[in-house]
């Protein structure tokens, strides 16, 4: 018997497109990179059946979410040793579950504030691009955590 399709939603955004550089991709749900200036770590856990809420997912997918979602953080720890991890899942603007992970850093351009929020500084290039140098390594952490889904 071959497997359903995962169910799509016509306009939704992330289910029609990859949603920013395709980093790993399992059965239940995709690592991409998000292209969001300013935060070069911003990754996002896309749940692959378009589903709204967290408590739609059985107890054994919300198992898989959560430890996906972890394995992402420990990578950010390990390879950038950021301030903060920040995790995410609004919907508001997608409702297509989705987790932001981000790895956040005292010298960004928002922090302490939400990346959503104003700027409290101005940019510094050369530290985003010095983390950015670091996603190879970082990608390659992250994907041999999430190879076991």
């Amino acid at each position: 018997m071959t497997p359903a399709l995962p169910q799509r939603v016509a306009g939704c955004p992330l289910c029609e497109d990859a949603g920013g550089r395709l980093v790993y991709e399992a059965r239940q749900f995709r690592v991409i990179c998000a292209a969001e200036v300013g935060f070069p770590a911003f990754y996002r856990l896309v749940w692959r059946e378009h589903v709204r809420e967290f408590s739609e997912l059985s107890r054994d997918d919300r198992a898989i979410c959560m430890e996906a979602v972890t394995a992402i953080e420990q990578s950010l720890r390990d390879v950038l040793a950021p301030t903060k991890i920040n995790l995410a899942t609004l919907g508001n603007v997608v409702p297509h579950l989705h987790w932001h992970v981000i790895a956040r850093f005292d010298w960004d351009s928002h922090f302490p504030s939400p990346v959503w929020a104003g700027a409290q500084r101005e940019r510094d290039p050369a530290r985003e691009a010095e983390v950015a140098g670091k996603l190879p390594a970082l990608e390659a952490r992250m994907i041999e955590g999430l190879r076991s889904f």
